[in-house]
């Protein structure tokens, strides 16, 4: 039987954010029509003249912080101008189980090509390492290998300049050959999607976010030869503060649900991340970003502990390098 989250704090502070994005919507209802109307960021729409026009008379600040690296795992709208390269180097740590040493890397490396003022594609390829040893349920393990590529796609649908705020759908269909978790050899395909709403609550200075990501996949074990399901949702909200306008901090919370099966099937367990997240610019072509996230709450099918460490680990950290071109 799927048990109902005990959750209702983290919750609450997980839908803060978005309701701070969707109580904007009846306040400027007509002056976002009227922006909209300018911008026809929907798809099947042809932007008109007015688009250049409008986005000419802004007020800078849209162009000075690009949103979608000040909040950690979350993600902001931002896709970048028309014509920009970006390389990414993105890495993911996981660490602490219930017993013995765990800790995992998983590591993203993107070229991201923004197409146009809405469309931005990125291939890119992964790597991951395990150092595992006397942890229950998993083999020994310690290794660093190629792990897979990815091919990330990402539309703008409401551009948070004309709009009260701002809409990027994601998608990311991938291929795995070594599980990040565990370090097994496996032969994986799968994708996840995601819709990023973000908005500018303070002028130059108090953005926030708000998440929702769909992962599904399906597994070969190359030992066994047997197939399994997974899949993953997770809500995430932020808020980051301009500190300097090349440093940004923020406080980033994520609640996560696992399942078995491809399409949110059976739950097996949750869990609920939270931690402070920042954003530093170096210079105009470098910037770096993260966040270090401990598990508060979460619990497993059958386990009546605390925290979930069959599906989750107690902490989980993030570094990203971006260098624009």
């Amino acid at each position: 039987m799927v048990r109902k989250s005990s959750f209702p704090g983290a919750i609450a502070a997980v839908a803060i954010v978005a309701g701070h994005l969707a109580s904007c919507v009846s306040a400027s209802a007509d002056e976002g029509a009227r922006g909209l109307a300018y911008a026809a960021p929907w798809p099947g729409s042809t932007p008109g003249l007015g688009v250049n026009k409008l986005a000419g008379g802004l007020p800078s600040t849209h162009a000075d912080i690009d949103t979608e690296h000040i909040f950690g795992f979350s993600m902001g709208s931002d896709i970048g101008k028309p014509g920009e390269i970006e390389v990414e180097f993105e890495n993911v740590g996981a660490f602490g189980k219930r017993s013995g040493t765990y800790a995992a890397w998983a590591n993203l490396n993107q070229v991201k090509y923004t197409v146009s003022d809405n469309f931005r594609i990125a291939p890119g390829f992964a790597l991951s390492g395990q150092r595992i040893n006397g942890v229950p349920g998993l083999a020994d393990h310690s290794d660093v290998a190629f792990s897979g590529a990815a091919l990330e796609l990402r539309y703008k649908l409401v551009d948070r300049a004309v709009a009260p705020f701002g809409l990027t759908l994601h998608a990311q269909p991938g291929w795995s050959r070594i599980d990040d978790a565990s370090g097994m050899h496996i032969a994986q395909y799968g994708a996840e999607f995601a819709a990023l709403f973000d908005r500018e609550l303070v002028k130059d200075r108090l953005f926030a976010a708000f998440n929702v990501w769909y992962g599904t996949g399906g597994t070969r074990e190359i030992a066994t030869n047997l197939w399994r399901h997974d899949s993953e949702m997770q809500l995430q909200a932020a808020i980051s503060y301009a500190v300097q306008p090349e440093l940004v901090l923020g406080l980033g919370v994520r609640y996560a649900r696992a399942y078995d099966g491809g399409a949110l099937d059976r739950f097996v367990g949750d869990a609920v991340f939270a931690g402070p997240t920042f954003s530093y610019t170096i210079s105009k072509e470098v910037g770096i970003s993260g966040t270090w996230q401990m598990q508060v709450a979460g619990s497993a099918v059958g386990d009546n502990r605390s925290l979930n460490l069959e599906q989750f680990e107690r902490h989980q950290a993030l570094l990203r390098l971006n260098l624009h071109f």
